[in-house]
């Protein structure tokens, strides 16, 4: 229930990131034509692009995360039996729960320190800027909790020891060969 409950929330962002992509286009195109050709422009513009962009970041990495999408790389892991994988990924997700509750906390504080600073051009609250910091931790370390329960609970498979991508472009899984380069 929790996983589809997590499921839900990476599809809202994906739509959120989309959104945020679309506006941002909007924005920066329309005021580079509209201070070209009419010379005048949208006053909101760069700021608010720049809040999209944190936001847009923020989701994508818990995006990411669920996904096992970040980038890395087994060259000490994967050297490792079962065993030794189990316990590799089971203290990672414990240091990225730490890593969380460290953005949480930071977040937090600043958040609180300028909920009542307001932005130069929108004069919005700048508390806008860090909640995605408190987004992303909060729903990035009940990903990781979930994963290592199923990790703990036995739950994952062998093949599956590994929680990330090795390589944007190597096929199966980042296992690439010589055959796959070269083809």
């Amino acid at each position: 229930m929790l996983d589809k409950l997590i499921d839900r929330f990476c599809h809202l962002f994906k739509w959120l990131m989309g959104l945020c992509l679309a506006l941002m286009v909007v924005l920066v195109f329309g005021n580079v034509f509209m201070r070209y050709a009419l010379n005048s422009g949208i006053t909101v513009s760069e700021e608010l692009s720049r809040w999209l962009f944190v936001w847009m970041t923020f989701l994508g990495a818990t995006v990411a995360l669920r996904e096992h999408g970040h980038l890395g790389t087994d060259m000490l892991v994967g050297k490792l039996g079962p065993q030794g994988k189990r316990w590799c990924l089971g203290l990672s997700y414990l240091l990225m729960m730490a890593t969380c509750a460290l953005v949480f906390q930071g977040a937090w504080a600043q958040t609180r320190i300028n909920w009542a600073s307001t932005s130069a051009v929108m004069e919005v609250s700048m508390a806008w800027v860090y909640i995605p910091g408190l987004v992303f931790a909060a729903l990035g370390g009940l990903i990781l909790l979930v994963e290592l329960y199923k990790l703990l609970s036995g739950r994952v498979r062998d093949d599956d020891l590994q929680a990330f991508k090795e390589s944007e472009e190597a096929p199966h899984g980042g296992n690439a060969t010589a055959k796959d380069i070269h083809s």
